[in-house]
């Protein structure tokens, strides 16, 4: 099968290292983590590889890549059980309506300024949103060809980024108040919330434990979570949840094993 690139036809396979580096761009400003974004492009690389007889070449490669990229961030983040994005646009629309809402322009300005800001404020606009901003004032595609990425109408790609560049400057500005709540507090509330789990498991090295901790004595808002992941993950390691073997059936356990046999090639069985 063939692709083309620019003018020049190539195999697909040959044509996608070329596309690796600009996927990846975009797959940091979906996602949360360079770990995550790292396994958005494999998954997508996969994901085009395993459609690679679908590709048309009625939109460029680029284009077409991006777009599965696109589709598995939503999926993804719907698996996560992210907000709703429609109701959180909303909310922050409904604000923009009202005459009297503003923000300091000047932290505004100059958080956007700092590449760590902007990112964090970036990613607590849902995916939808987020992709429209990206594509269109990052990576500076038309409207009309986000809507063509996105697989949506020229109306809603339009809404999406007036909603998106809406609810970046309400996070922008919202970080300000952020801050003087966690005035004092050791690393970001996200660079201590990833590392949580590998705390719970004494998986950290001394150096990380400590800002860990220092990090949930000081922040107002991590506690909390904290201590439901650890009430979580005890009922799940408690007593009750580990029933003895005896408990199945031995005709079950048979019946999955013959299965199993069954379903294994002859060399195997």
């Amino acid at each position: 099968m063939t692709a083309s690139v620019g003018s020049v036809p190539t195999s697909l396979p040959d044509a996608l290292p070329a596309l690796i580096p600009g996927l990846l761009r975009f797959a940091r400003t979906l996602t949360r983590d360079p770990q995550q974004a790292e396994d958005l492009t494999q998954e997508t690389l996969a994901r085009a590889l395993e459609r690679a007889e679908t590709f048309r070449g009625e939109s460029g490669l680029a284009t077409w890549v991006h777009r599965i990229a696109y589709h598995l961030a939503v999926d993804h983040s719907r698996r996560d059980r992210e907000v709703p994005s429609d109701e959180i646009a909303q909310l922050v629309e409904a604000r923009w309506q009202q005459d009297s809402y503003t923000v300091d322009a000047a932290v505004v300005v100059a958080r956007a300024e700092t590449r760590a800001e902007l990112e964090d404020a970036l990613i607590r606009l849902p995916v939808i949103y987020r992709a429209a901003v990206v594509l269109h004032d990052a990576e500076g595609l038309t409207v009309a060809q986000v809507a063509e990425l996105t697989e949506i109408g020229l109306p809603a790609a339009k809404q999406r980024l007036r909603r998106g560049r809406m609810m970046l400057v309400t996070a922008l500005a919202s970080a300000a108040e952020r801050d003087v709540a966690r005035r004092g507090v050791p690393m970001r509330c996200w660079d201590a919330r990833s590392q949580v789990s590998d705390y719970l498991d004494g998986a950290l090295d001394g150096v990380v434990a400590r800002r860990v901790e220092a990090h949930l004595e000081s922040c107002p808002t991590c506690p909390p979570l904290y201590a439901s992941l650890v009430a979580a993950t005890g009922a799940l390691g408690a007593t009750t949840l580990r029933d003895p073997d005896s408990v199945v059936q031995a005709e079950l356990v048979e019946r999955i094993a013959r299965r199993a046999r069954d379903a294994a090639p002859p060399t195997a069985r």
